[in-house]
C-alpha cells in the first residue's frame, strides 16, 4: 500500500507569556505540545491517535495539514515536503487535506446557512458556477444523511440538532473531495445515541470516497471500531504504535495498558481490577526528564528518569517506547 503522508520528527513549542519579572531574564518558557513525533499513514488507511487530553493529539493533526507551522520537522504528502511550500503553493493542496473539528457548533458561523457553510470551500477554491456549487452541496448533504437536503439547505446552525450539526461539518470537509481527513474527536460532542450513527457513516464514506483518516480520540473503544492502526500519545510523544488487533490483544507500554484498563466493560462478571496510573498528566511547560510517563508508571526504574526510551520494535512491527521487555 502506497504511503500518503509521513510526519518526520515533528516538534511544536508554543511560547508562554511571562510575568513582569520574567522580562528581566533571558529565560523563555514554552509549552512542549509535540515532541519529536514520527509516523506514516498509508493511502486508504485509518490511523488512530489516542491519549488523554493535553497529550498533543489535536496539535499533531493541525501540523499535518499546516493549520499551524511546526517548530521543526517535516510533513511529506505523496512524497513532497509540504512544510517548504509557500502559502500560494499550498492553496491548491488545501482542498485535498481537510479537518473535522471537535465542536461542530463553534466551528460553524451563526451568520451562514447550512448550504452556505458547506459550499464555502467550493467558493474559496473557485470550483464550479453558483448553480453547480449548489448541486454539489445538495449531493454531499444527501450522502451524509442531511435530508431533506432542500429543506435543511436554508436552515441555520441554531436550528439544527447536535447530530445534524456534526453531519454539516463532515459534509463541509468532504465537499472538495479530499484525499486526507483529520477527524479531531468528531463524536465527542454528540449524544450517545448519535455516536454510533456518525461512526458508521464515516466508515461508509471512507469506502465510497477512498478517504484516508487521522482519527483523533481519547476513547479506545471507538478507535477499535474504526482504525486500522493505533498510535498512543502521551505528553507530546508517541509511546506505542501497532495494528488495532495487536495493540488491543498485546499492549506493551504501561500507559497503553492503563488506557485499556479504563475502558468500561458492560458485563459485570468480566470486570477486573483497574491498574490506573496515579496522579495527573504533568505540565507540558516543564515535562519530566527521561520517559515522560515515569512519575506515574507502576514499573518505573531509575533509568526511566534519565534517558528517553526510543520507539523499538517488540515484534510484528509493534513499536513501543519502553525499556521493559
Amino acid at each position: 500500500m502506497a504511503m500518503l503522508l509521513r510526519a518526520e520528527r515533528l516538534v511544536k513549542n508554543f511560547p508562554v507569556r511571562g510575568t513582569l519579572l520574567d522580562s528581566f531574564t533571558t529565560r523563555r518558557h514554552f509549552v512542549h505540545a509535540v515532541d519529536d513525533v514520527s509516523f506514516d499513514i498509508a493511502d486508504g488507511e485509518v490511523l488512530g491517535l489516542a491519549g488523554e487530553s493535553g497529550s498533543g493529539k489535536s496539535t499533531t493533526g493541525r501540523l499535518l495539514i499546516r493549520l499551524i507551522e511546526p517548530t521543526s520537522g517535516r510533513v511529506e504528502y505523496r512524497g513532497s515536503d509540504i512544510t517548504t511550500y509557500s502559502t500560494r503553493e499550498f492553496e491548491s493542496l488545501r482542498a485535498k487535506m481537510q479537518i473535522v473539528f471537535q465542536d461542530p457548533v463553534s466551528s460553524l458561523s451563526p451568520r451562514m446557512s447550512v448550504g452556505e457553510a458547506i459550499g464555502h470551500p467550493l467558493l474559496i477554491h473557485k470550483i464550479g458556477s453558483r448553480a453547480e456549487r449548489r448541486q454539489i452541496v445538495l449531493e454531499i448533504m444527501n450522502k451524509v444523511g442531511l435530508s431533506p437536503a432542500e429543506y435543511l439547505y436554508k436552515k441555520y446552525p441554531h436550528q439544527l440538532s447536535g447530530g445534524q450539526s456534526q453531519r454539516v461539518v463532515l459534509a463541509r470537509a468532504l465537499v472538495t473531495q479530499p484525499d486526507f481527513l483529520v477527524a479531531d474527536e468528531p463524536i465527542a460532542m454528540a449524544d450517545v445515541s448519535v455516536r454510533a450513527l456518525i461512526m458508521q457513516l464515516m466508515r461508509q464514506l471512507k469506502e465510497e470516497m477512498g478517504l484516508t483518516y487521522l482519527f483523533i480520540t481519547h476513547d479506545l473503544a471507538t478507535a477499535k471500531y474504526l482504525c486500522d492502526r493505533v498510535a498512543i500519545m502521551y505528553l507530546g510523544r508517541i509511546v506505542e504504535l501497532a495494528t488495532r488487533d495487536e495493540l488491543f490483544s498485546h499492549p506493551h507500554h504501561p500507559y497503553t495498558k492503563a488506557l485499556l484498563d479504563a475502558v468500561p466493560i458492560p458485563d459485570p462478571a468480566a470486570r477486573k481490577s483497574k491498574n490506573l496510573p496515579a496522579g495527573e498528566i504533568p505540565s507540558a511547560i516543564d515535562p519530566p526528564s527521561g520517559c515522560h510517563f515515569h512519575p506515574r508508571c507502576p514499573y518505573a526504574m531509575p533509568a526511566c528518569s534519565i534517558s528517553r526510551p526510543p520507539l523499538k520494535d517488540v515484534g510484528a512491527g509493534h513499536l513501543s517506547a519502553c525499556i521493559l521487555d
